[in-house]
């Protein structure tokens, strides 16, 4: 694993005026770690309505952890949670796992988070979605739940970010995108998904196109970060 922690800040997500549900089936399971973690129904409720409200600030991610800050009637509060990350043993099983198939890093570029990679990652000892459990969150409110309604309004918005680009749970669970792609690139033709014992081939088309889509997105990033204003007005 790196030695300095990966943090990628997304933008304020906007308000949703009608029942954000979840549609993929990581999604789902996201979601129903998060209902596990809630200590009431009502919480639950009011969590939602804050999200759907554009209530919470901008999401920083980095291994292990998400934070950001939400509004509510009462003030604004710092939010925090807390999802275990890998150790580099199941790390590296989950790179072979993503290397293992062809297009299993094509489909997570895409937005999708295929079920047979999830499946093959577990064979291999991997859980890479979270129970409730797994989810422990902190508060600077002083409601005596845990999670509170804060730290759940984050929750849902996270689950909203990782149903739209599955790498923001790998980054969550220690493998954040850029690592992920260059320790693929460093397995070689292999990492496309055929025979290890194949003679070396030419670069892999669909791993070039990953790590072209990486750079690019980087550089979006960072110039959203420097607040330009070419980049600003697309979102």
């Amino acid at each position: 694993m790196s030695g300095e922690p990966v943090a990628v800040t997304h933008p304020r997500l906007p308000a949703r005026t009608r029942t954000a549900r979840a549609t993929s089936w990581w999604g789902r399971a996201w979601v129903r770690a998060v209902e596990e973690a809630a200590y009431a129904e009502e919480d639950l409720v009011a969590a939602r309505r804050l999200a759907r409200a554009a209530k919470v600030g901008g999401i920083r991610v980095e291994q292990g952890r998400a934070w950001a800050a939400v509004e509510d009637a009462g003030g604004l509060w710092a939010a925090d949670v807390v999802v275990p990350v890998l150790d580099d043993d199941l790390a590296d099983a989950l790179v072979e796992a993503v290397a293992a198939a062809a297009g299993r890093i094509t489909s997570l570029l895409a937005g999708d988070l295929p079920y047979e990679l999830v499946e093959h990652a577990e064979e291999a000892g991997v859980e890479l979605l979270p129970y409730g459990g797994e989810l422990v969150a902190s508060c600077t409110c002083d409601a005596w739940v845990d999670p509170c309604v804060h730290a759940l309004a984050l929750l849902q918005q996270v689950g909203w970010l990782l149903e739209a680009d599955p790498f923001v749970l790998l980054h969550l669970r220690g493998l954040p995108r850029e690592e992920l792609l260059a320790r693929l690139h460093a397995l070689g033709p292999a990492s496309a998904g055929g025979p290890a014992a194949e003679p070396a081939a030419p670069d892999d088309p669909d791993l070039d196109a990953a790590l072209d889509a990486a750079a690019r997105a980087a550089r979006f990033l960072e110039r959203l970060e420097a607040g330009d204003p070419a980049v600003e007005h697309l979102l």
